[in-house]
């Protein structure tokens, strides 16, 4: 028979004493787990009270043999015998550190699970504020730095990286163009529509078109354009960012002299800069093309009309209004998105977590600022 083939043993003997001893034969090892544990399960009710260990014919010996080994002898008796049996030096150690992680286990055992009553909650509570709180004040550091390396670029132009820049341009920008403007139609045709559903009970359906109109140009338009580029660019930069962290090449870059935020991030929060007015005003565009569809085709409010009334109604300073927001809004989406990446602590699962808080908090901060530039615009009467 191979020596494969001699699963781990534990039985009772008699020694030349008359006394019993447990004697531990043969390879106790992953292979014959299953062997091993029912031999250990069968002997331990017919163990005595303090019966003697025999290891001389114990073969080989890896973390799973150690394990049932401390489950019949004992963590601290385990420890004992390791230190006096005549033990190879590898057997010994593995003897020593298992049973000693063992005793440690069983000495402090985990605390059990708390209730979450009142205080907990309030305990919660605290640590969520006091979360939001450090990652503010982290989000304002990243965009000083960012803002002062840009403000030591600007009059330097051998330092500026044009290619990266109309690289991003091309991928948050005009990428995004068909998104943007099918979303943007399809939010003013629903608008309208329930805009005329609404006013036709008081005769008014003729102010549908005001309704479009002012509603793109201040506000929808440009918030729909950014969170679309918050879910969207947002997550590729903390992806691309993250990934680079993760493989180490930023601290490569650091290595040799170059500056990450120069290199990775200046061209993206100025792409993102140069490109969300543009789709900011491509999204009014096709709102209020939507909007016109549904006055041409429930209202009969042929195109003309739409027009005549859109520009005898609606101010310009609206559409200054919500494209005045427009580099704002980028410039958070950008420095977030880069802040989540550098964020990555290593792992593939870390990359997916800042992916995922990056979009939720950009989405946040530019419903958040849209909303405060709302009622600021409202109360100067813009």
């Amino acid at each position: 028979m191979s020596r494969d083939a001699l699963p781990g043993r534990a039985e009772l003997a008699v020694d030349a004493d008359g006394q019993t001893v447990v004697r531990i034969s043969g390879d106790w090892i992953l292979a014959h787990f299953e062997a091993i544990e029912a031999s250990v399960a069968a002997l331990q009710p017919r163990l005595p009270e303090a019966p003697r260990y025999d290891l001389s014919a114990l073969e080989r010996l890896d973390t799973a043999g150690a394990g049932l080994l401390t489950l019949l002898v004992g963590a601290e008796r385990l420890n004992e015998l390791a230190e006096r049996a005549a033990l190879r030096p590898e057997q010994r150690a593995l003897l020593t550190t298992v049973s000693c992680a063992v005793h440690e286990l069983f000495a402090h055992p985990p605390p059990p699970p708390r209730d979450f009553g009142l205080v907990d909650m309030v305990e919660r509570v605290g640590r969520a504020v006091d979360l939001l709180w450090k990652q503010s004040r982290l989000l304002l550091g990243f965009v000083g730095l960012t803002l002062e390396t840009l403000a030591r670029d600007l009059p330097q132009p051998k330092r500026w990286r044009v290619t990266a820049l109309v690289h991003h341009m091309e991928q948050t920008g005009l990428d995004a163009v068909p998104i943007v403007a099918l979303l943007s139609f399809l939010v003013g045709a629903v608008i309208a529509f329930l805009g005329a559903t609404v006013l036709k009970d008081f005769g008014a359906t003729i102010y549908t078109v005001d309704l479009v109109g002012y509603s793109f140009l201040r506000e929808f338009g440009v918030l729909l354009a950014a969170i679309l580029l918050a879910g969207r660019t947002a997550s590729a930069f903390t992806a691309q960012i993250g990934s680079m962290k993760a493989r180490e090449e930023i601290d490569a870059m650091r290595t040799i002299g170059l500056d990450p935020i120069e290199q990775l991030v200046l061209p993206r929060v100025l792409a993102l800069v140069l490109t969300l007015p543009m789709l900011a005003f491509l999204a009014t565009i096709a709102g209020i093309v939507g909007g016109g569809a549904v006055c041409l085709l429930s209202l009969d409010i042929s195109p003309t009309m739409f027009l005549t009334m859109l520009q005898a109604d609606t101010p310009l300073r609206y559409l200054w209004v919500g494209l005045g927001k427009a580099p704002v809004f980028a410039f958070l989406i950008g420095v977030i998105g880069c802040l989540e990446g550098f964020k990555v602590a290593g792992s593939a699962e870390s990359v997916g977590e800042r992916t995922t808080s990056s979009v939720v908090q950009a989405i946040f901060v530019v419903i958040l600022v849209d909303a405060l530039a709302a009622l600021f615009f409202m109360e100067m009467g813009w």
